[in-house]
C-alpha cells in the first residue's frame, strides 16, 4: 500500500470539497433560479468536464498553466514559481474537473424547492438571507451531501488530468490512481489490487450515499 499517494489524494479530495462547495452552492443556486438569455451556455460550459475526454482537458489545462500563459505567468509572478507538476497545479486541475459534481446536484436540489415557499417566507418577513439559511438549505442539504461524496470519490480516482498536469512527483502529485497504474506498469498486480480494492470500496460507500439519500427524500415525499 502506497500511503503517500493515498495521503495525497486524501489531501487533494478534501481541499476540492472545501473550496468547491461554496462555488458550487452559489454557482448551483443562481442556475437554479435565475432566468438569462446565456442560461444554456452556461450550464454546457459547467457540464463540459463531463464529456471531455480527461486526457484533452489536461492537455488544454497543462496549457493554461504554462508560464507562457496569461494565468501560468500571473501565477508564477505572484509566487515565483509555475503550477505545472505542483500541488497546487493538480489543485486547481481538480476544481475545474470536478465542477459539474460540485454544481449540478446542488442546482437540481434547488430547482425542486417550490417558488411559493420562498415567496411565502418573504411575506412572512424574512429577508432573501435569512430565507437562504432556514428554509432552502435544510431543504437542498441531500443535494449538498451528494455534491460533496461524488466530488470527493470522483477526485480520488481522477487519472487523466492529474497525470497530464502534475506527473508523478512522489509525495507531490503522485495520487492514488496514479501510484496503481505505476504498479501495474512495474507488473506488481498484488500492490495495485490492494490500491484498487480501496477506491472501489470508497466509489461503492459514496454510490450508497448517494442512492440513501435519495431514497430517503422520496420516502419522506410519499
Amino acid at each position: 500500500m502506497d500511503w503517500t499517494a493515498l495521503s495525497v489524494s486524501l489531501r487533494l479530495a478534501g481541499l476540492t470539497c472545501l473550496l468547491l462547495l461554496p462555488l458550487g452552492l452559489w454557482l448551483g443556486r443562481t442556475l437554479a433560479l435565475s432566468r438569462f438569455r446565456g442560461k444554456p451556455l452556461c450550464e454546457a460550459l459547467v457540464a463540459l468536464p463531463l464529456v471531455m475526454p480527461p486526457t484533452v482537458l489536461g492537455f488544454y489545462l497543462m496549457q493554461a498553466f504554462g508560464v507562457q500563459a496569461p494565468l501560468g505567468g500571473f501565477w508564477q509572478s505572484l509566487t515565483g514559481s509555475g503550477l505545472n507538476f505542483t500541488f497546487e497545479g493538480i489543485l486547481l486541475a481538480s476544481l475545474v474537473a470536478n465542477l459539474p459534481f460540485a454544481v449540478q446536484p446542488i442546482q437540481r436540489a434547488f430547482e425542486s424547492i417550490p417558488p411559493n415557499l420562498r415567496e411565502a417566507a418573504w411575506c412572512s418577513g424574512l429577508s432573501p438571507g435569512r430565507t437562504l439559511w432556514r428554509i432552502e438549505l435544510p431543504l437542498v442539504w441531500p443535494g449538498l451531501v451528494s455534491a460533496l461524496a461524488l466530488t470527493f470519490a470522483h477526485t480520488l480516482g481522477e487519472f487523466g488530468v492529474i497525470l497530464m498536469v502534475g506527473g508523478a512527483i512522489d509525495g507531490e502529485t503522485r495520487t492514488l490512481a496514479i501510484a496503481i497504474y505505476d504498479r501495474v506498469q512495474a507488473f506488481d498486480e498484488t500492490g495495485a489490487a490492494v490500491m484498487s480494492a480501496m477506491l472501489l470500496l470508497v466509489s461503492f460507500l459514496t454510490i450508497g450515499v448517494v442512492y440513501g439519500l435519495a431514497g430517503r427524500r422520496r420516502w419522506r415525499r410519499g
